[in-house]
C-alpha cells in the first residue's frame, strides 16, 4: 500500500509533513516523497503571482503522486488550498483519504471528504495498519 502525506507547505509547515513521512517510513509504510525533486519544496516562495510555470509544475507533480498512491494522509490542522485540492482529486480517483487533525477542525470540508478522521499519529498508524490488512 503506497501512501502520500499532504498538508500545508507554506508558513513553516513542510517540516510537519517531512516528520510524518519519516515516522511512517520507520513503521514500514511505503511513503511517496513528493519533495524528492529539489524544486518541489516551495516553502520559501512568498508569492507565486509571477511564477505560473513553476506553480503548474508543482501542481502536476503533486497530482502525479496522488495518482500513484493508494491512500492520502492529509494533515488538516491549518487551511491549505493545495491540501484541499489533493483531497478532492484523490476522492475523484477513488483513493482512500485519512484526515489527521490534532486540533479542532472548524471546516466541514476535510471531514466530509475523509474516509477516516484521526486525532493523533498513533490513531493514524492504527488506521493505516487496518487498511493494509
Amino acid at each position: 500500500m503506497k501512501l502520500i502525506v499532504c498538508g500545508p507547505i507554506a508558513y513553516g509547515k513542510i517540516q510537519e509533513i517531512k516528520e510524518l513521512q519519516r515516522i511512517l517510513k520507520e513503521k514500514g509504510f511505503e511513503v511517496i516523497d513528493q519533495f524528492q525533486e529539489k524544486k518541489m519544496d516551495y516553502s520559501s516562495i512568498e508569492d507565486f503571482r509571477g511564477k505560473k510555470r513553476l506553480a503548474e509544475k508543482i501542481v502536476r507533480n503533486d497530482l502525479k503522486f496522488i495518482e500513484k498512491c493508494d491512500v492520502v494522509v492529509a494533515i488538516c490542522d491549518k487551511p491549505s488550498f493545495g491540501t484541499a485540492m489533493e483531497i478532492y482529486y484523490a476522492k475523484g480517483l477513488g483513493k482512500k483519504v485519512i484526515v489527521l487533525n490534532e486540533t479542532a477542525q472548524r471546516s466541514p470540508w476535510p471531514i466530509a471528504f475523509a474516509d477516516q478522521i484521526v486525532k493523533n499519529k498513533e490513531e493514524l498508524i492504527k488506521a493505516l495498519l487496518k487498511l493494509g490488512s
